[in-house]
């Protein structure tokens, strides 16, 4: 099985998925965000950069997808191949940071990928406004995230709307961050755990 947390950045995927994994012993599947040899450059220089950013994420998260195929364990991944196009990749075309000759070839070769590829068991969508987004951001200090502008980040979200609401086509659930804590809160971390059972397993109405 195979679950997706999505979110724009700062929305808590991580912090979720670590908790999902302890809950239910599920198998992690991070992003490797500390280790692309082109994201600092990319947040210096963002339309010089966005192209090779994203070709290395679609390469990334493509590989992910047949690992996950290839597992017999139930894998819960934070962030998934499909945001990093719709989203991501969508919003730097969108800004004008892609041409259009580089977002062409770059959405030829998703299509290809898509062949091989199935959509997830269940997508788990954190829903956050972009003062409880950068407030994420501030706390947690990543340097790299500390240039990000407001701008990018409004854009992404209304990336993240049109592709949940309009694009995806597969199972879905939304949970609203701003106004809840799963982390330090029990009681929230539990609802959220209720409404995947519901989804995954029907041990709940609705």
């Amino acid at each position: 099985m195979h679950i997706v947390i999505a979110g724009n950045i700062g929305s808590g995927k991580t912090t979720l998925t670590n908790l999902l994994v302890k809950h239910y012993g599920w198998t992690p599947k991070f992003e490797a965000v500390d280790y692309n040899p082109y994201l600092d450059d990319y947040y210096k220089d963002i339309a010089r950069w966005s192209f090779n950013l994203e070709v290395y994420f679609l390469k990334q998260r493509f590989r992910d997808l047949l690992d996950i195929a290839r597992s017999e364990e139930t894998i819960v991944q934070d962030r998934s191949i499909f945001e990093g196009v719709y989203v991501f990749a969508a919003t730097n075309k969108a800004m004008g940071n892609m041409s259009d000759r580089d977002f062409d070839t770059y959405m030829e070769l998703f299509h290809m990928m898509m062949y091989v590829a199935r959509q997830p068991d269940l997508m788990i969508y954190l829903r956050a406004s972009v003062p409880h987004l950068v407030a994420n951001i501030q706390k947690r200090g990543r340097d790299y995230e500390q240039t990000i502008k407001l701008e990018y980040l409004e854009n992404l979200n209304k990336c993240y709307e049109d592709f949940v609401f309009n694009k995806y086509k597969g199972r879905l659930m939304v949970v609203d961050v701003d106004s809840i804590d799963f982390l330090n809160n029990r009681k929230d971390f539990a609802s959220i755990v209720d409404r995947i059972d519901a989804q995954l397993f029907g041990l709940f109405p609705g």
